[in-house]
């Protein structure tokens, strides 16, 4: 018994007709994205420099818009099931030629199909656990070279940061300096206070005596007793 045909595989369908290009040529774009994932096959498409990509690309785009508008499934979840080209009307035409004689062209066309599945549950599986360990190790990149970035910086900033707190703590010396010394001069001019007072008292009894010497002094040249001086506080009682 026969396996299945191509034309027979199940699936969402796009097909255009009578395009103007040789079957050959477009059979050469289909092998390339035959079986392969939609996206997968959209990037080769946009890759590949031919003729045939460009239209195998747009019939492969309206295929995933009729999955996903008439049969209602998820596009990321498509593959390519079957493609192929058929060969369509050739049109004929005549070229002269020497002695003459005419040479026929051959004008071909073709009939390009592209059938969209959706991919069996283990496909899915390991897709998606592929794409997740993509999107770890993605992360994990990341992340790594957050920190990196992170140390660097804070290298690069701590000479700045060293320097800014040295600055200020010289501002806060500069600013404390001329209180500590105001306040340490008052002090030693309360300390040295009380031997200016003792030194004075000392000039001044010192002073009565000298005094008291020359007006004795004077006394004796005049002949006269010298006069006696008699404390403060008996005058202070006679008064009484």
């Amino acid at each position: 018994m026969p396996g299945l045909k191509t034309n027979e595989v199940a699936g969402t369908r796009a097909v255009l007709r009578h395009y103007r290009m040789s079957a050959y040529k477009a059979r050469q774009v289909l092998d390339l994205v035959r079986g392969k994932d939609v996206d997968r096959a959209a990037e080769i498409l946009q890759s590949t420099p031919r003729e045939g990509a460009r239209v195998v690309g747009k019939v492969l785009a309206s295929a995933v818009a009729n999955a996903r508008n008439n049969d209602f499934l998820d596009p990321d979840d498509l593959f390519i099931s079957a493609c192929y080209a058929d060969e369509g009307t050739t049109i004929k035409r005549w070229r002269p030629r020497a002695r003459g004689r005419a040479t026929r062209i051959r004008k071909r066309t073709c009939h390009i199909t592209v059938i969209v599945s959706r991919l069996p549950e283990d496909r899915l599986e390991r897709r998606r656990a592929r794409q997740a360990d993509q999107t770890t190790a993605v992360r994990s990149r990341r992340v790594a070279a957050s920190r990196r970035s992170t140390g660097a910086d804070e290298v690069s900033a701590t000479p700045t940061r060293a320097r800014k707190r040295a600055a200020s703590t010289d501002d806060e010396l500069v600013e404390d300096g001329p209180n500590v010394e105001v306040t340490d001069v008052a002090s030693a001019d309360a300390d040295t206070s009380p031997d200016v007072t003792s030194v004075s008292d000392e000039d001044t009894s010192d002073e009565a005596e000298s005094v008291t010497v020359a007006a004795a002094d004077d006394a004796e040249d005049a002949g006269t007793e010298p006069a006696e001086t008699e404390p403060a506080d008996a005058d202070a009682e006679e008064k009484d």
